[in-house]
């Protein structure tokens, strides 16, 4: 194997095809040449205001061409990027950046309020750049510099860089389903293996052995067009542009880093795009809804899969993607911030992965699950993982654990492995519910819901129950002009799951709230699930 820095894997995918177009926005577009050569003023510019090896610089931004330049600026210098949660608050980012130990920031207009309250009392973070934006923000960070400014000032070519090594460090921070924001770090050989392809399109597990097999392979292929609706500062969307960008393809980027399904279906169709990404139902139904509703309006030809990473696709909205778009792959992409790439699932079916011989359950002694026993165990990878959790030995080695001589990563996800070999997901542990002695998963009575023609959105959780422990209860959006009544979503949960998980109670809501890359906020549903039903329900249904 060779030396896999992801500074020099992309410049020498720049060299292989630098007219080749890589970024396409409403403000700008680029091609591989143009993008290396602005990711080299910034890091020209960085580097003069001290940022250098393992120096963390925050990235604070919508979805643009500015935000994948930071990344490769600070890659080029060693540095490590640090993607900043753009819908965070004050006392959010505090933490985070003092946790990150940011000794640079880069963020857009529209943010320069709270990065003004709180970046004055961060110990070192002295570098600072704005990018301009149209939100019409007043407020200023006196010390903070125009980016656009600052990248004319330096030179574009790559001279004073490297050596760079396989060792260096990428870190991305994760919020999970409970706390406060944490690091996982990586070294960058691993986390090209594990999350950003290896070089292979279809991360088939055919990766390339060397840098220069890389290059071979991009100026061989014409590579994929693809368009991101997630945000940046998500792994997995991220982790897709890298993606693209290592096998010479295309991103193309939505305006404004806004979700609107209709402008979605039109850039399909004026880009010839390939791959289109999502982050489960939330992005997938509103798309589907404008598809139904203007059948002949949209050319998706070009279109040959639509992927869901960071949260599942529904049974039902598959089915109805691959209704709509037949002949299309519909497949959910399985994986977290503590293991990269995990497996794949394919249309029809639940939560039923294929994965790799890296991925495992294992039984609370560490011991791998027998196939077909039925038995559950908690998911885990080995080869290329995290080094662990930035400044947190404790979290590092509660889930980071050593059988037998094999480093494992246990991202806290409960499974158990079918006669076939697959994996059936069956949740995050930390947020199932225990009701009457059974362990209930919220994924999968959430599918169940959704099911129901009339839900639009759905976050099941546990609700505090004199009887049962817990009982479960759904927080359902309905489609709009629509109703929902208990009696109709249980019955039609009672055609896909057992009786004990159906929930007992619905609570209606206008909007399901979720993160920016539509994550389920379980502690706001179950906030809000406690204060309608009661916090101490007796009996139930």
């Amino acid at each position: 194997m060779g030396t896999f820095n992801l500074a020099d894997l992309f410049e020498a995918v720049v060299d292989a095809v630098p007219d080749r177009e890589v970024l396409a926005t409403a403000e700008r577009r680029l091609t591989y040449r143009q993008l290396d050569e602005r990711a080299n003023r910034l890091a020209h510019h960085l580097a003069a205001e001290g940022v250098g090896e393992r120096s963390h610089v925050g990235l604070q931004l919508t979805n643009g061409t500015e935000y994948v330049e930071g990344m490769l600026a600070c890659f080029k210098l060693r540095a490590v990027p640090v993607n900043v949660n753009f819908r965070y608050i004050e006392g959010e980012l505090r933490h985070l950046f003092t946790d990150a130990e940011l000794s640079g920031l880069v963020f857009h207009r529209r943010f320069a309020g709270r990065v003004g309250a709180v970046a004055p009392e961060v110990a070192g973070l002295d570098t600072l750049l704005v990018v301009d934006d149209d939100s019409g923000e007043e407020a200023t960070v006196p010390v903070a510099v125009d980016y656009e400014e600052a990248l004319a000032a330096r030179p574009r070519t790559r001279d004073g860089f490297g050596p760079r090594s396989s060792d260096d460090l990428y870190v991305v921070y994760t919020g999970g389903t409970t706390g406060m924001p944490k690091g996982v770090v990586w070294r960058h050989e691993d986390i090209f293996f594990a999350a950003m392809g290896g070089g292979d399109p279809f991360q088939m597990g055919n990766g390339v052995a060397s840098t220069e097999e890389l290059a071979e392979r991009v100026a061989a292929g014409s590579g994929m067009s693809a368009i991101p609706i997630p945000p940046f500062m998500h792994a997995s969307a991220h982790w897709l542009a890298f993606q693209t960008l290592y096998t010479g393809g295309k991103l193309v980027i939505p305006p404004g880093g806004r979700f609107d399904p209709a402008t979605v279906w039109r850039l399909v169709a004026e880009e010839g795009a390939n791959l289109l990404v999502v982050v489960g139902d939330a992005m997938a139904r509103p798309l589907a809804d404008e598809l139904a509703a203007h059948p002949d309006a949209y050319d998706t030809s070009s279109l040959i899969v639509i992927g869901s990473g960071g949260a599942l696709l529904s049974p039902s909205t598959k089915d109805r993607l691959a209704e709509l778009l037949p002949g299309k792959m519909i497949v959910d992409g399985f994986g977290s911030s503590e293991t990269g790439t995990l497996g794949t699932a394919s249309t029809g079916g639940g939560p039923r992965f294929s994965v790799n011989d890296q991925t495992a359950v294992l039984d609370n002694d560490g011991r791998p699950v027998t196939p077909g026993s039925g038995a559950v165990g908690r998911l885990a990878r080995r080869g290329h993982i995290p080094l662990g959790y930035h400044g947190d030995e404790e979290k590092t080695a509660n889930t980071f654990i050593t059988y037998e001589g094999v480093r494992w990563v246990l991202p806290g996800d409960m499974a158990t492995v079918e006669a076939d070999g697959t994996v059936t997901l069956l949740g995050r542990g930390s947020v199932s519910i225990n009701s009457g002695g059974e362990k209930i998963f919220p994924e999968e009575v959430e599918a169940a819901c959704k099911a129901h023609p009339e839900v639009a959105d759905c976050v099941v959780v546990g609700v505090a129950d004199e009887r049962w422990g817990e009982r479960v209860v759904a927080v359902v959006q309905p489609r709009p002009r629509a109703s929902v009544a208990l009696d109709d979503i249980q019955a039609t949960c009672r055609r896909a799951i057992a009786g004990y998980k159906v929930p007992r109670d619905v609570v209606v809501v206008d909007e399901v709230v979720r993160s920016p890359a539509g994550k389920a906020d379980y502690a706001w549903a179950r906030a809000h699930a406690a204060d309608a039903v009661g916090a101490a329900a007796g009996g139930g249904a």
